[in-house]
Parts: C-alpha cells; structure tokens; sequence
C-alpha cells in the first residue's frame, strides 16, 4: 500500500485503528449487532461508554458497519476514528 494512503478512506490494509462510535440506543440488542459485526476476538475487546461505544476495525470497514446498524434501525450520531492500533483485524 502507498504511505500516503495509510489512514485515509482509500487505506484497504488491514491496519486496525481504534473508534468511537455514538448511538442514540444502546441496548444489549444493539451491542449484540456490533459483536456480531466484529471479528469475535474484537467483539471481546469492545468499551462500553455511555452513549456509545470504543473498538477496534480497519477503515475500510466504518461504512460497511453503518450500513450494518442503520438496515437495523439505529441511528448514528458518529464514528470517529481515534488513533491507530496495533494488533490483527484477523486472528493468526
């Protein structure tokens, strides 16, 4: 991959960052969609936050994730991206 396309939405790697997303509901149902949605090694790492949620993911997967939640009728006030992470999307 081109350096200057690490960390932009054209970044197709692997590389894991870490992000805050803010939900208007976040019940076990919805927390349950996001563990679903996630790789189960990064469902276990997932920070409960009042109104949202702090994990792990590429991304190349953010939109995929907000198309996942709002299929599901859950509305996204934001995704964030914070800081890159180290670690694999996919277990090896």
């Amino acid at each position: 991959m081109e350096k200057e396309l690490i960390g932009t939405p054209g970044d197709y790697s692997e590389n894991l960052y870490r992000f805050y997303l803010e939900l208007a509901d976040c019940s076990p149902d919805t927390r349950r969609l996001l563990e679903d949605f996630l790789p189960q090694y990064h469902a276990l790492r997932i920070t409960d936050l009042d109104q949202g949620y702090e994990f792990e993911m590429p991304i190349q997967s953010a939109p995929d994730l907000v198309r996942h939640l709002l299929d599901r009728n859950i509305a996204v006030y934001q995704l964030v991206r914070l800081a890159r992470a180290k670690g694999h999307w996919r277990r090896q």
